[in-house]
C-alpha cells in the first residue's frame, strides 16, 4: 500500500515515524469515545426533556456499558503513548488551543459522571440492590435529587467528547485529509448514530425502538451529507487536498471506504431500519451491528488514509 501510494505520486516517501506506529489504538479509542458520547447524549437529553419514563432503555439501561467503553478506550490510548509514565502531565495545565488538553479534561470529567449515572440507575438491572454504606447512600440520594443538573452537565460534555474525536485529527495541519473542519461534526454524527443503534438493543418498548430507528436514519442522512460535503470541499481546494480526496475516489481506499463505511455501515442498515419501521421482521441486532461496524471502519480508514496524505515539499 505504501509503495503504491509513493509510486502514484500522492505522497512524499518520508512518513512521520510517529504516525507509522498508529495501528489500532487511536481508531479504537475514537470509536469507543464517540459511542460513549452518543449513548450519554441521548440518556441525558431525555432526562432534560422530562421523558425518562418513556425512554427507560436510553436513560437507564444503555448507559451501563459506558464506563466500560471509556475504560477500554483510555486503555487503548495509554498503549499508544510513547512516554507512558508522563501521561499525568496532561493534567498539570489547561491549554484551550490544544485538542489533547480538551480531550484529557473532558474524559477526566465524563468518566466518573458515567459511573455515577450507572450507580443511580443500578436498580434497573438489580431491583433488590440497596446501598449499605451510609456515605454511598447519601451520595446516591444527592445525585438522584439533582439528576436534571447532572443531565445538563452530561449532555454538554458528551457533545464536546463527540466533536473532540474528530478535532483530534483535524488539528494535524500537516495531513491534508485530516485538515478539515468537517471531521468534528462527522465524527459527532457517527458517534450519535452508533449510540442510537446501541440504544435500540436496550429499548424497553416497540415505540422506543422505532423512535431510535428514526433518529438513526436521520443521523445516517447527516453523515452522508457531511461526507459528500467533505469530498466536494477537497475537490475544490488545493492540489494536495484533491489528491487526498482521490484516495477515496479511485485510489487505494476507494473500495474499503465506500463498501465498509457507506454501503455496509450506512445504506444497508438504513434500508433494514426502514423495513422494520414498515413492520417487516428484521433481526434487531443486524442493523445495530452494521452501524457499529461502519462507525468503527470510518475511524480506522480515516486514520490510515490520513497518514498517506501530506503536503509535498
Amino acid at each position: 500500500m505504501r509503495e503504491e501510494l509513493i509510486t502514484s505520486g500522492r505522497m512524499n516517501a518520508n512518513i512521520d515515524p510517529y504516525l507509522e506506529i498508529w495501528h489500532w489504538h487511536i481508531p479504537l479509542y475514537l470509536f469507543l469515545g464517540g459511542l460513549a458520547a452518543g449513548i450519554l447524549f441521548f440518556a441525558s437529553l431525555y432526562v432534560i426533556l422530562g421523558r425518562e419514563s418513556d425512554y427507560s432503555g436510553a436513560v437507564r439501561r444503555a448507559p451501563i456499558i459506558v464506563p466500560f467503553l471509556l475504560v477500554i478506550g483510555l486503555g487503548a490510548l495509554f498503549l499508544d503513548l510513547r512516554h507512558k509514565l508522563y501521561f499525568w502531565q496532561l493534567y498539570t495545565t489547561i491549554k484551550l488551543e490544544s485538542p489533547m488538553s480538551w480531550g484529557a479534561w473532558t474524559l477526566m470529567a465524563i468518566t466518573p459522571i458515567s459511573i455515577i449515572w450507572v450507580a443511580i440507575h443500578i436498580q434497573e438491572f438489580f431491583p433488590k440492590w440497596q446501598w449499605k454504606n451510609v456515605i454511598l447512600v447519601e451520595m446516591n440520594d444527592f445525585f438522584t435529587k439533582n439528576k436534571l443538573s447532572l443531565a445538563w452537565i452530561t449532555v454538554i460534555l458528551s457533545v464536546i467528547l463527540g466533536i473532540y474525536t474528530g478535532i483530534l485529527f483535524s488539528a494535524f495541519n500537516a495531513r491534508p485529509l485530516w485538515n478539515t473542519s468537517i471531521l468534528g461534526p462527522l465524527f459527532l454524527a457517527s458517534g450519535l448514530s452508533a449510540g442510537a443503534a446501541v440504544i435500540i438493543l436496550f429499548a424497553q418498548s416497540k415505540k422506543e425502538r422505532q423512535i431510535f430507528a428514526k433518529i438513526d436514519l436521520m443521523l445516517i442522512g447527516i453523515e452522508l451529507f457531511l461526507i459528500i460535503h467533505m469530498f466536494m470541499g477537497f475537490r475544490a481546494s488545493t492540489q494536495v487536498q484533491i489528491e487526498a480526496a482521490d484516495l477515496f475516489l479511485g485510489g487505494p481506499y476507494t473500495a474499503p471506504f465506500w463498501i465498509f463505511v457507506v454501503v455496509l455501515g450506512m445504506l444497508v442498515p438504513a434500508v433494514l431500519e426502514i423495513m422494520e419501521l414498515r413492520h417487516k421482521k428484521i433481526p434487531v441486532f443486524l442493523p445495530v451491528a452494521l452501524v457499529l461496524f461502519g462507525s468503527l471502519m470510518l475511524r480506522f480508514i480515516i486514520a490510515y488514509a490520513g497518514q498517506f496524505s501530506r503536503w509535498l515539499y
